[in-house]
């Protein structure tokens, strides 16, 4: 009997979860039954965080005492710091230094003699992870300016205090609650590459530092968390072209080049986080600059209407519009996957632990297609 292949995997059920759901051709996603839509408008990041890890919404008392333990946590190691100033001295790249940063974040961890399977130790350790990444990050994005860490700000939540420290302003409201809801469209999104590649360490019973070390790692590849900064490179290009963006989509597509933000492994339609995001995008251009808000739409219109994109299961994704939203709240455009990655840490731990409660190791297997009968000859007759 010949097994089927499964390239890549898809298709193949490994799991069963109950945190995230996806349905491609209605562009619905849920998590744990609330939509998408609903967390995004009406809770904060700390809230979807909590319905994730505790598997309900949280009651005022809960979220006050789940917050202000994140809070107590964000502060990093001077071991840390120093190791960040090191890398951005060295122009490293952002998701090679966050993945070092969460890899040393262990060394401070008070727990560290927890057992293996002690899921609520592991959880605790997650909350710390989740609640340093925004520190480390912003660090370092401070030392590649040349100038000092800020420390949290305890009356900020994650994303106002994300933003603080990296630009040293406190945000508007506007600011503030657009990265909340952007950390909130990326907490999970079922078994992805860098999720899964969480599982397959959480399966071996390794700590959670590094299930979240291998998901940074997943993530860093093009091909999963960095296509929004590609988008806004595509934006400022267009930008820079002087050019009509109409005019410059249509060259470009005659030309046969890839517009990236558009299509996905497992949408047909628009991506619901897309449309959340454009929303949030027209609402900062009314504020400011129109620019970014602009092409993006024309750039919509012209592959969805004119070229019949959407017919052929092709549509803007949520990366289409983070970028220039990212780029709106003066966010470094090479620092938009470890974002990526500070809002997924979380559903990254999520569906470790969920996992762990009934473990079993993942091995698949793949199909011999090397050479049979090979005689061998001892070194000295080669």
């Amino acid at each position: 009997m010949v097994d089927d292949l499964k390239k890549g995997l898809e298709g193949v059920l490994v799991a069963e979860s109950e945190l995230s759901s996806i349905d491609g051709d209605e562009g619905r996603l849920i998590y744990r039954g609330y939509t998408i839509e609903d967390l995004a408008r009406g809770a904060s990041y700390e809230e979807v965080l909590y319905l994730l890890w505790h598997g309900h919404l949280p009651a005022e008392d809960e979220l006050e005492s789940f917050a202000a333990a994140l809070t107590e946590e964000r502060a990093v190691s001077d071991d840390v710091l120093a190791t960040m100033e090191r890398l951005a001295d060295a122009d490293e790249q952002p998701m090679a230094a966050l993945r070092t940063a969460v890899s040393m974040f262990s060394a401070t961890e008070p727990e560290s003699d927890a057992e293996a399977d002690d899921l609520e130790a592991s959880l605790r350790k997650g909350r710390r992870i989740t609640a340093k990444i925004p520190t480390a990050l912003a660090a370092f994005e401070r030392y590649r300016l040349g100038e000092e860490p800020i420390d949290p700000d305890p009356d900020l939540g994650l994303a106002a205090n994300f933003l603080y420290m990296l630009t040293g302003e406190q945000p508007d409201d506007v600011a503030a609650e657009t990265f909340d809801q952007a950390l909130i469209l990326h907490a999970d999104h079922g078994l992805n590459a860098s999720t899964f590649t969480s599982m397959v360490i959480g399966s071996t019973m390794a700590d959670i530092y590094s299930a979240v070390t291998g998901g940074v790692s997943a993530l860093s590849g093009p091909l999963h968390g960095g296509a929004n900064q590609d988008v806004m490179e595509v934006l400022m290009e267009i930008d820079e072209s002087n050019k009509d963006p109409l005019e410059w989509v249509e060259e470009a597509t005659d030309e046969g080049r890839r517009i990236p933000g558009f299509g996905h492994r497992v949408y047909n339609v628009k991506d619901p986080r897309a449309r959340i995001l454009q929303e949030r995008s027209k609402e900062l251009a009314a504020e400011g600059n129109s620019k970014w808000y602009d092409i993006t739409t024309t750039i919509e219109e012209y592959l969805t209407e004119e070229k019949g994109l959407v017919e052929k299961g092709i549509a803007p994704n949520v990366d289409f519009y983070s970028g220039s939203v990212y780029y709106q709240l003066g966010i470094p455009i090479d620092m938009y996957t470890p974002i990526f990655a500070m809002s997924r840490a979380g559903g990254w731990i999520a569906h470790v632990l969920e996992y762990q409660e009934d473990n079993r190791l993942i091995r698949p297997r793949a199909r011999y297609t090397g050479p049979e009968n090979q005689e061998f000859v001892p070194l000295e007759e080669r």
